[in-house]
């Protein structure tokens, strides 16, 4: 069986992500702060890990190499949305943005390069704020926007060695930890063409059919799922 890893796996649109792969793969996930659920399944490997120090993104690797003996696919999924107004700047925290939201994927890519095997997949989640800058996130929205082009980079270059790469661009999702009130969801919503937002569950499909042998030629792509957005 096939084995996954998932990264900031414990909760929100991860939790999703981590709840819909053990039918096909035996799964690993990482959390920094928020501790997984009880009702994680029994078999699925859970990592504290702060990825934004060196060293993280190995020792997450060899855990998952240690527990299953391969890697067949990552989701890179954990990620900060931190405010970072202008007139407020913040180089840690600036940094601390881009290092989650942009080295992270690359950290771990790098370490688990020379154990990928054609076939293998990897899938980012990205957003749309990478091409709709949202007020007082610049930061995030920039990390994004980058991890986008990394995407379609990685994807040109690890092609030959048969593995794929793309990423899904969520639009506004509630999550069970923090749902947004009412008004705000209705006025996200107002702006739908589907007149709904996206669910956890719906971020996570996308990403399982990026990730399974159905989309085995599909590469550098950026799925959004949105419900419309702002079309």
């Amino acid at each position: 069986m096939k084995t996954v890893l998932v990264t900031g796996g414990a909760s929100g649109i991860g939790a999703a992500i981590s709840k819909a792969f053990p039918r096909t793969h035996k799964c690993a996930l990482t959390w920094c702060r928020r501790a997984p659920a009880a009702q994680t399944p029994q078999e699925t490997l859970t990592i504290q890990a702060d990825l934004t120090q060196e060293g993280s993104a190995q020792q997450v690797v060899d855990a998952v190499l240690a527990r299953f003996g391969r890697l067949d696919v990552i989701v890179n999924n954990a990620g900060s949305l931190a405010a970072s107004p202008i007139a407020k700047f913040d180089a840690a925290l600036q940094r601390a943005i881009l290092d989650l939201n942009l080295l992270a994927p690359q950290a771990i890519l790098a370490a688990a390069l020379p154990h990928l095997q054609p076939g293998a997949a990897i899938v980012s989640i990205s957003s749309v704020n990478a091409v709709l800058p949202p007020k007082g996130h610049v930061t995030y929205g920039a990390s994004k926007a980058a991890l986008n082009l990394w995407t379609r980079a990685m994807a040109k270059e690890l092609g030959p060695r048969g593995i794929r790469v793309n990423a899904v661009a969520p639009g506004a999702v509630n999550v069970p930890e923090a749902p947004r009130d009412a008004e705000l969801t209705r006025r996200f919503t107002d702006e739908t063409a589907l007149g709904q937002l996206a669910t956890p569950s719906d971020i996570a499909a996308a990403v399982t059919f990026l990730a399974s042998d159905a989309a085995c030629a599909i590469t550098g792509e950026i799925l959004t799922v949105s419900g419309g957005y702002r079309l």
